[in-house]
């Protein structure tokens, strides 16, 4: 008879380390869910589909024609002045 007592404290604890693991589990895997979802927003390339691409202003544009050779230095000068204006 004494070892009934013994038997339901062994298998409180054992039912209660079950019940612990189980919820510091699941904890765990919200937790990596969580850093996963931080990382893609932050830390992933910018250059992917569906997300906003930055938009050129017009002297960016401007001046990658001048380095290509599209227009020469009189050109990007008297555009460059109208667009500053």
């Amino acid at each position: 008879m004494g070892n009934s007592g013994t038997e339901g404290i062994i298998t409180s604890t054992i039912m209660n380390t079950y019940e612990e693991y189980y919820f510091w589990g699941m904890h765990t895997i919200w937790w990596v869910i969580w850093v996963i979802i931080l990382f893609w927003i932050f830390a992933v390339p910018y250059n992917i589909p569906g997300q906003r691409a930055k938009k050129e202003s017009p002297l960016d544009v401007l001046k990658q024609k001048f380095a290509s050779g599209a227009i020469d230095q009189k050109q990007y000068l008297q555009k460059k002045k109208v667009l500053e204006d």
